[in-house]
């Protein structure tokens, strides 16, 4: 006991007692399919698939079709006297050689920004060499890692939430249980004055003391009531349904306790199956991605190749404006202020704080563990305790009301012999499903199933 986690945790609950409670996996089943932050995470884990896709996409030609056309009006001329420099000179030649072979020229007088003139083409690019696309694919992968481990996280949660609620809406409905047992026993005590008081036996103050009783313990038994209405109102909040829709009692849960066998190990089992550790070493291994990303980024060129092909002119005529154009490109970023550099040693500090987050939830991880298993071992105790004022309290009762039959006794030693013994079954019904629902703790806190 004193060398917890260091020798063994010699105290496990029987984890198939909540596997064999088919009413409760029911329910479970039914939380985790209609629970609309589970649907939402869901839906962001495949956003995250499309991620991949979409990087993926990017290892494939590019082929766009772009037409333009455009209309222009005044703005900068281009004006060049090509026709004043070379008609005297055309005209002269067409003299000497005695024919038309040399035509006249107009000036030239053109908008630079051209009117009627479209550019309609195809164009492709293909990248040869790109550590980008490559690294890329892998990050998205492992945010893919990321939201999975977020939507097993969610799950462990509301898993281990409905159970919790489902054991305090069973303890609601046993303190009912309780009350109204005690109010059927108080009745008959009730019975009994009344016919005593009637034949002069007793006195009416027995009467008044026992309807005094019975108006207590009604307002308990309201308060039990509004409990348990509390209770099912969540439990049905977490599964999303009405909040009045009546939830079915499970039998074995309600008879039986865990039992308690030898468990070693817990706190490896916790740090096997927390959601929560998966979540962090995902993030780790998404910043030894984006670092790789950074890396290779910043040391190797970008190669591609492409090509335009189409018609470019004046008019939209097609004639004699064909062509095409064969492009090659590389390109190396040498310097941007070292942005580079300071990316891939952000990349490492946001590693470095997630490492430490690994570290510290696993101290508290170890503490959880501790927490929850002294307590569970203390509501074991406690239960273990709870049934022997119950015999004692019932033998007291049977003898007190042998008694005050025979007027051995009075009134008021029985009343507070029946309180005592609603008491100590109420004790005993807290304790018992307080043992389920620190059981349902360690359970959680050790991720054991």
């Amino acid at each position: 006991m004193k060398k917890l986690f260091f020798i063994l945790i010699y105290f496990y609950l029987n984890t198939s007692l909540f596997g064999q409670s088919k009413i409760l996996n029911t329910y479970i089943e039914q939380g985790l399919s209609s629970n609309l932050s589970l649907k939402q995470e869901k839906l962001e884990l495949e956003k995250a698939l499309k991620g991949i896709e979409i990087a993926k996409s990017n290892l494939f030609p590019k082929i766009a079709f772009s037409p333009t056309y455009s209309l222009a009006a005044g703005g900068r001329r281009l004006e060049f006297p090509i026709g004043d420099l070379l008609n005297p000179v055309y005209s002269t030649l067409n003299k000497l050689t005695q024919s038309s072979n040399f035509p006249q020229v107009e000036n030239v007088n053109q908008l630079l920004a051209p009117n009627n003139f479209h550019d309609t083409k195809f164009s492709i690019q293909y990248p040869i060499f790109n550590s980008d696309i490559k690294y890329n694919i892998a990050l998205q992968k492992e945010l893919v890692q990321t939201e999975y481990a977020k939507k097993k996280l969610l799950e462990f949660e509301l898993r281990h939430s409905i159970e919790g609620a489902y054991i305090q809406f069973l303890q609601a409905n046993e303190a009912i249980r309780v009350y109204q047992e005690s109010l059927g026993l108080l009745n008959e005590v009730l019975n009994l004055n009344q016919k005593l008081v009637a034949n002069q036996v007793a006195l009416k103050d027995l009467v008044l003391i026992a309807e005094n009783d019975l108006n207590k313990l009604n307002q308990q038994l309201q308060i039990a009531l509004k409990n348990k209405d509390v209770a099912k109102a969540y439990f049905n909040f977490l599964i999303n349904k009405p909040y009045n829709e009546e939830v079915l009692l499970d039998s074995l849960l309600i008879k039986n306790l865990p039992n308690s066998v030898i468990l070693e190990n817990l706190y490896e089992s916790a740090l096997e199956n927390r959601p929560e550790f998966k979540q962090i070493e995902s993030g780790i291994r998404v910043n030894e991605a984006a670092v790789l990303l950074q890396e290779k980024n910043a040391r190797l060129p970008q190669l591609f190749v492409g090509a335009n092909t189409g018609f470019q002119g004046f008019g939209y005529t097609f004639k004699n404006q064909a062509y095409g154009v064969l492009q090659m490109g590389l390109q190396l970023d040498l310097y941007h202020g070292y942005e580079k550099k300071h990316k891939i040693e952000q990349s490492k500090i946001n590693k470095s704080i997630l490492e430490t987050k690994n570290e510290e939830l696993k101290n508290q991880v170890k503490f959880q563990i501790t927490q929850n298993y002294l307590e569970l071992n203390s509501s074991l105790e406690t239960y273990k305790n709870s049934q022997k004022p119950i015999e004692t309290n019932i033998e007291l009762l049977k003898i007190l009301n042998s008694k005050f039959k025979n007027g051995n006794a009075i009134f008021l030693e029985v009343s507070k012999v029946q309180n005592d013994l609603m008491i100590a079954k109420i004790s005993q019904t807290i304790a018992k499903y307080d043992t389920w629902i620190k059981y349902n703790n360690l359970k959680k806190v050790s991720a054991s199933n």
